[in-house]
């Protein structure tokens, strides 16, 4: 994690989120792509660059090719591992669109507490695992969303679900 042992505010994060995607992609990233992908400026890239240097996340230096180090690898993938459970969450639970899914994905990764982004990876899994659970009950819940109330049959299912 950083240096400084502070939190890396959501600007910096999504930085290191970019870097690693484009290097996944292309093996190095460059400021200019960078610059592209989050829509902000040039100068905007030093500077945060800059700031990822000093925490020792990024290997830096002018002009040339960006690249994490140990450090900045493992809050990347922090940061993908958060931005993914809750957008699948968002998906599969909630059944909002993809859109509004990564949207909302990337506005709260960086900030709900790490225990909650557990807590929703391991209701995840559960319901997958759980007999009571799994697909049928979460595409039942979907149904759910979208015309506001529960199946006729709702009672058959439940009967259903204790004989397993």
């Amino acid at each position: 994690m950083p240096k400084s042992g502070t939190r890396l505010s959501a600007s910096l994060e999504d930085y290191l989120e970019t870097i690693h995607h484009i290097v996944a992609e292309k093996q190095v990233a460059r400021a200019k792509e960078i610059a592209a992908r989050l829509k902000v400026s040039r100068s905007s890239v030093t500077e945060a660059f800059r700031s990822l240097s000093q925490k020792g996340l990024i290997n830096y230096a002018p002009y040339e090719v960006i690249t994490l180090t140990p450090a900045g690898e493992k809050a990347a993938r922090d940061v993908i591992q958060r931005h993914q459970a809750l957008k699948s969450f968002f998906l599969r639970v909630l059944a909002v669109d993809e859109e509004l899914a990564e949207e909302g994905a990337c506005r709260i990764e960086h900030t709900a507490p790490r225990e909650i982004i557990d807590r929703l990876s391991l209701l995840m899994r559960f319901i997958d695992d759980c007999p009571r659970g799994g697909a049928d009950w979460i595409k039942s819940f979907s149904r759910y969303c979208l015309g506001g109330k529960t199946p006729e049959k709702c009672q058959e299912c439940i009967t259903l679900c204790l004989d397993k």
